[in-house]
């Protein structure tokens, strides 16, 4: 899910005023004061949003706090189950709208974690954004409200990214407004973040392969350390084996869906049963080179015909757009100091340019890494090692520090989306 309307948006980070005003049809006492500075991500990458922090001050470690209570104001509207107004009639709405949010805030806080300490998806913040949507009414008022379990009949169809369509736009000004509710949560540190999960699943108590006729829109936030358990820009072993195939063409591999990731789960068990961390996902019979693990792929490299170039797969079907890969491609470009390329690459093309000593770096990008080096792939039995840390790595770190540059806001851009 993109929640921009850039096609290349990284994510920002940017100071934060204020709690919000007040929701439609909610009476919110004063909050105790924000936290000095929140961060907010711009967009969504392959498995979500993120926000990162501002430098560390001292003392980050804060204890648990009571919120302050609500008061619910009559409704005529219908809008929420709390509301003790009488219900108005329904009409088919298209889109949500961020303008009637529903905020109801927790009664009681979490202790925020040490930055230092978080493990990657495992710390969630207290609040949750829903929206639900049926085929009768199309959707419902978006609502943030304290995390909670989801109740789901056992017949749901839980199609992870269903099928209706909405405004992005409406979409991103409620994870604002999520984000600004849960702005302490943003570590204070340069090696953590703030992860914003979107997730859409059809809801209908059906055991059929259908479209449902309902659905539900959450979003998540998690504050997040590195996504790999050897720590920030460490590089990675593949595992690359013929057998195992990520996706092909006219299916859903170009998709941020659930059934993605689901079946590539024994390959990756494989892989580590084998001493590598990440499964390099091969195609066709040429053993084209596509993806690795969740990331997308790029080989910093001198080409067949002499050129320097940074090449990685095409969007063909079976390639996710990851908007990393495409800030990472508009950077390049923007550089201008080789070749940029989206071509087709084979493992024989990179065992043939070991050989010759062409090969530079490999790398991936994706939301939760950023960058990530790559090592070594054992293919066919045999560990075949790629130069990526003795060259520096000069352009897998140039481009890593842009980012983040632009992410914990060193940086304008006008990738950059502020959330005050």
């Amino acid at each position: 899910m993109q929640s921009a309307s850039r096609p290349a948006t990284s994510a920002a980070a940017a100071a934060a005023q204020a709690a919000g005003p007040p929701a439609r049809h909610v009476e919110q006492q004063p909050r105790a004061p924000p936290a000095a500075a929140a961060a907010a991500a711009a967009s969504a990458a392959r498995s979500g949003l993120r926000a990162p922090g501002p430098a560390p001050p001292p003392g980050t470690h804060r204890a648990a706090r009571r919120a302050p209570p609500i008061t619910m104001k009559d409704c005529n509207n219908g809008c929420s189950p709390e509301c003790t107004g009488e219900a108005g009639s329904k009409e088919m709405v298209g889109t949500f709208k961020a303008k009637d949010l529903i905020i109801t805030p927790a009664t009681i806080l979490k202790e925020k974690p040490d930055p230092n300490a978080l493990v990657f998806g495992t710390v969630f913040t207290d609040h949750m954004l829903t929206v639900e949507w049926s085929s009768e009414f199309g959707w419902d008022k978006p609502r943030i409200k304290p995390l909670q379990n989801l109740s789901l009949h056992p017949g749901s169809s839980a199609l992870h990214y269903a099928v209706e369509v909405f405004d992005k736009e409406e979409l991103l000004e409620c994870i604002k407004q999520l984000v600004k509710l849960d702005q302490e949560w943003v570590p204070y540190s340069t090696s953590a973040s703030l992860y914003i999960r979107p997730t859409f699943i059809g809801t209908e108590p059906s055991l059929g392969v259908k479209k449902p006729t309902k659905a539900l829109l959450f979003v998540i936030l998690s504050p997040v350390g590195p996504y790999f358990s050897s720590g920030t820009f460490k590089p990675v072993s593949l595992w690359a084996n013929p057998k195992y195939v990520r996706a092909w063409k006219g299916g859903t591999g170009d998709c941020k869906m659930g059934g993605n990731y689901g079946s590539s789960l024994f390959a990756q068990c494989e892989a580590m049963d084998s001493g590598c961390q990440q499964v390099l996902w091969l195609y066709g019979e040429d053993n084209q080179i596509t993806e690795v693990g969740t990331m997308n792929l790029f080989l910093y490299w001198i080409n067949e015909d002499g050129e320097e170039e940074l090449a990685t797969p095409p969007l063909d079907g079976i390639i996710l757009p990851g908007v990393t890969r495409q800030s990472i491609l508009d950077l390049a470009h923007k550089w201008g100091e080789f070749k940029v390329s989206e071509r087709y690459l084979t493992m024989d093309d990179l065992t043939t340019a070991l050989e010759g000593n062409r090969v530079r770096e490999m790398f991936g990008s994706g939301t939760a890494c950023v960058v990530c080096p790559v090592s070594d792939i054992l293919y066919k039995g045999e560990t075949i090692h790629i130069p990526t840390m003795e060259n520096g790595p000069k352009l897998a770190g140039r481009i890593l520090d842009k980012l983040t540059d632009i992410q914990y806001g060193r940086e304008e851009s006008d990738w950059t989306i502020i959330v005050s």
